[in-house]
């Protein structure tokens, strides 16, 4: 087992190094200037060269690339173009935010789902497994800006009922849990991003728990006179490596935020610091937010492919 996981851990290294290569140069294949934002265009030709030199920009990429590359290891980011501060710092308090919309959704999202799943795999073709699969399907159909906005005008405008933007009263920039009048703030925001999470691992549970449930060794058990518990047991420990495989890729997409959520309710995560990077053509923030959400990705699918072979050996393979 610690072989494999070595070999794992291995074979993450050249793609998390092809992200990082990915994540630098597709910022520049993007039109505009990313000295715009700090340069009037009346400037002199000098003072172009000396930001372009103070920002590193004035070397080859490759050679901009290899230094970026080896100060991103060390968890140097550079500074944001736009606010002068470390990338990293926005970063950090960017991803603490969306780490309360990440939790409560994934908490809602995933439970739901596996609950919704598995009892449409159990009751497959009944009217229950039509109504779970409509449901999985208006999840993942419905454009969650859209369920945004039409949540914010339902709650938040017509009823009343929930603030419609922000982390907390009076603009508040940091989140208490306990406090209810934070919590209120969070809720529109959580059932929004939990709906497309929520369809996807729902059809995927159902349609691993129906195909499991028509395999010979259920039937064997069941004629062996094994409680319903038991088989129940079983049907979800062999249905569950392809769950975890879908379930990982949803991790990290919340996780890594949602630039049109956390515009929707201005709630200042990743997704929306990297909507106001990309306004600003703030290279560095760019480059900094999209390595850290592709690296979510890498680890996610390592941590998943590990817990997917301890959840069934026979999936190791030398």
């Amino acid at each position: 087992m610690f072989a494999y996981i070595i070999q794992r851990v291995l074979y993450a290294l050249p793609i998390a190094l092809g992200v990082s290569l990915v994540c630098f140069t597709l910022i520049y294949l993007a039109p505009g200037n990313p000295l715009q934002t700090l340069l009037p265009e009346s400037a002199s030709a000098e003072t172009v060269a000396m930001i372009k030199k103070a920002y590193g920009l004035d070397k080859p990429i490759p050679v901009q690339y290899l230094i970026w590359l080896g100060r991103a290891v060390t968890g140097d980011l550079g500074r944001s173009i736009a606010s002068g501060r470390q990338v990293s710092e926005e970063i950090t308090k960017a991803l603490s935010n969306t780490m309360v919309l990440a939790l409560g959704a994934i908490s809602l999202s995933f439970s739901l789902a596996c609950l919704l799943g598995v009892t449409a795999g159990y009751l497959n073709g009944s009217w229950a497994d039509r109504v779970v699969t409509g449901i999985a399907v208006v999840g993942v159909s419905v454009p969650n800006y859209w369920l945004g906005m039409l949540l914010i005008i339902v709650f938040a405008v017509e009823l009343q009922w929930l603030p419609a933007t922000g982390m907390g009263p009076g603009g508040s920039s940091t989140f208490h849990v306990w406090d209810p009048q934070h919590l209120r703030h969070v809720l529109l925001p959580v059932l929004t991003l939990s709906m497309i999470p929520m369809g996807i691992i729902a059809r995927t549970t159902r349609a691993a728990v129906a195909e499991t449930l028509n395999q010979e060794f259920v039937h064997t058990l069941r004629a062996k006179g094994l409680k319903a518990r038991m088989v129940a047991c079983h049907v979800i420990k062999n249905a569950l490596p392809q769950i975890l495989a879908v379930m990982g890729l949803q991790f990290g997409y919340l996780l890594g935020g949602s630039i049109l959520v956390e515009t929707v309710f201005t709630w200042p995560g990743t997704g929306f610091l990297l909507n106001k990077a990309i306004l600003t053509r703030d290279i560095p923030v760019l480059q900094g937010v999209t390595l850290m959400l592709a690296t979510f990705f890498v680890v996610t699918n390592l941590l998943v492919d590990l817990l997917q072979t301890v959840v069934n050996p026979r999936m190791q393979r030398h």
